[in-house]
Order: C-alpha cells, then sequence, then structure tokens
C-alpha cells in the first residue's frame, strides 16, 4: 500500500530539508567554514562563505527548483512520465544556445547575451518538442523526438568545438557541458534568478489546466481549457526556467525527471498539484548532490552536471524497465 502522508506535512519536510542543506552547503568543502565565522566579518573566511559559498547556494536552490518544477508541468501537460527538460533536449538546446554565444566571443562582453541566447534555445526545444511528438504523443514518439533534438544540440556543440578560435572558448564550451556550480558569483545569480522566479511563477498559472489534461484534450476543453494559450504558457515558462539555469550553469539532467516520481506517491498524482513539491523537491536534490561532488576525495571536483547523469542514467533504465513490465 502506497503511503500518501497529508500534503502540508511534505511541504513542510521539503522546506526544513532545503533550509539545513542550505546551511550545510554555507559550510561545506574543501575548507569547512564554522558556524562562528558567519558574524565575524574580520575572520580571512568570510570572503569564502559569502563571495562564494552564498551564490553556489542561491543558485542550487534556483536551479533545482527550476529544474524540478519544468518537469513536473511537461510530465502534467503531455501525459508522459519520462519528459524532462534534460532528458528530451531542453536542456542541451539551451546549453547549444548559451555555447553559440561564447563560440562568437559575444558571451564574454555582455553575459545578459548568455542568458537571453540560452532561453531561446529552451523556448525553440519546447516548441520543436511538441511539434515533433504530435497531438497526443506517446512514449515512443516523445523519446524520439527528444533523441533528435538531444542529438541536433549535441552536433552543434560538436561543431563549436571543433572550430572554437581559442582555447579559452574551448574550456568555456566544456564546463557548459558538463554543468557545475562552482565558481558562480552573486552577478550571475542577479542575472539568472528573475527569469527563473518569472518562470517558475508562469508555470504556476496552468496549475488547472494541467489537472483539466488528466481528462484528455476533449475533456479540457470541454471544461473551457483553451490549450493553445496553455501551450504557449507552458513553452514559455520552461524555456525562462531552464534556459536561465543552463545559461549560468550548464547542462545538469535528470532533477525534472527524478523529482517528480519520487513525490507522486507522497503527494499524490495531481499534475498541477506537483508543480510546487516539485520545485522544493528540486532544490533539496541539487542542493544534497552539490554538496556531495565538493566533499568526493579527488583532486579535482567532480562536475554536478556528471553527477546527475550517474544518478538519473540508471533511474531512467529503471524507470522504462518498469513502464514496459506494466504495457506487457
Amino acid at each position: 500500500m502506497t503511503l500518501a502522508p497529508k500534503r502540508p506535512a511534505v511541504l513542510a519536510g521539503l522546506v526544513a530539508a532545503g533550509l539545513v542543506l542550505a546551511l550545510v552547503s554555507m559550510a561545506a568543502g574543501r575548507v569547512w567554514v564554522p558556524f562562528a565565522v558567519w558574524f565575524k566579518p574580520a575572520d580571512p573566511l568570510w570572503p569564502i562563505l559569502f563571495d562564494l559559498r552564498l551564490p553556489r547556494t542561491l543558485l542550487a536552490i534556483g536551479v533545482g527548483a527550476s529544474l524540478g518544477m519544468s518537469g513536473a508541468a511537461m510530465q502534467g501537460y503531455t501525459r508522459n512520465p519520462l519528459a524532462d527538460p534534460g532528458s528530451l533536449g531542453v536542456s542541451s538546446m539551451a546549453a547549444l544556445g548559451a555555447v553559440l554565444t561564447l563560440y562568437l566571443g559575444m558571451g564574454a562582453q555582455a553575459p545578459w547575451v548568455i542568458a537571453v541566447a540560452g532561453m531561446a534555445g529552451a523556448l525553440a526545444a519546447v516548441l520543436l518538442l511538441m511539434g515533433l511528438s504530435g497531438r497526443s504523443p506517446g512514449v515512443v514518439t516523445f523519446i524520439l523526438a527528444g533523441v533528435i533534438l538531444n542529438t541536433m544540440a549535441g552536433a552543434g556543440v560538436a561543431l563549436a568545438l571543433s572550430l572554437a578560435p581559442n582555447p579559452w572558448a574551448v574550456n568555456e564550451i566544456v564546463n557548459w557541458i558538463m554543468g557545475s556550480l562552482a565558481d558562480r558569483s552573486a552577478g550571475e545569480v542577479e542575472l539568472a534568478a528573475p527569469f527563473m522566479i518569472i518562470g517558475c511563477v508562469t508555470l504556476m498559472f496552468i496549475t488547472r489546466a494541467l489537472d483539466a489534461l488528466t481528462l484528455g484534450e476533449t475533456g479540457a476543453r470541454s471544461l473551457g481549457i483553451n490549450l493553445t494559450a496553455i501551450r504557449w504558457i507552458l513553452a514559455i515558462g520552461v524555456a525562462l526556467a531552464t534556459g536561465a539555469s543552463v545559461a549560468v550553469t550548464g547542462v545538469i539532467g535528470f532533477v525534472g525527471l527524478i523529482v517528480p516520481h519520487l513525490l507522486r506517491p507522497w503527494v499524490g498524482a495531481r499534475p498541477g498539484g506537483l508543480l510546487l513539491p516539485s520545485a522544493l523537491g528540486g532544490a533539496v536534490l541539487v542542493l544534497a548532490a552539490d554538496i556531495a561532488v565538493r566533499l568526493t576525495p579527488a583532486a579535482n571536483e567532480v562536475k554536478l552536471g556528471v553527477a546527475m547523469a550517474a544518478l538519473g542514467g540508471p533511474f531512467f533504465l529503471a524507470l522504462l524497465l518498469r513502464m514496459r513490465r506494466r504495457l506487457a
């Protein structure tokens, strides 16, 4: 029997876990910052705490919330449990947009151009994904559409790498592909946070429509849902949230796939009701993963995108096998 604690208790638990992990994130790293230092501006560790750890922690929360909510919204809209910005090419297309600005040298001169290009790439990906998968996408069709987008984005990034004009551009492109929160500054928080917030707020406007779509498109229309408007709202919300995330951290996959599936047994399967818990759960997951990569005993810090791929790959495979058994 599936346990189903009351929704407020789950939300409170996620908020508490997020706060605890945020405090640990501020302290953890190659150099641990004791709690007593937090109130001593003259201490030599103070710049580490507020110039490096605080922006990294805030970005982990924002990126996790954006990707978690985007994944839940895409799964609810498509009624497809495999929908996710990372696995279906949205993050890769956003990264391609950011990479092109680095290749052309525009990103170094105007960092905001990277964010705009990332969001444009994500918007194009969502629209292409919906167009390629058709009006009533099945699992196989949706996966194939995602494979096409990932292949297109991968080919574009590979071309940019092979034609990169200098080693700096190659290094920046590689970092964007692998995804990381290391060495992020307050400027990147200020750049990405407004778009992440606007994107998540935009997605919250379609909660009723996501619930109605469980009845199918005909049933949703009978309830007065304008599906064309909902499609555009979803595309804009996912593009802003995912594109801004990728623009400052690179590709961090599988957050939007894992979190909704973990939370669905606890908060219920209602798509609209899953958006807020998925945002909180995504923040918790990315905070925990980022702390873990900082504490790995290696000469260089493991990239967060690599760690999430190592976690999400087996999860994706297990999900596919479970669906196969259910359909057999």
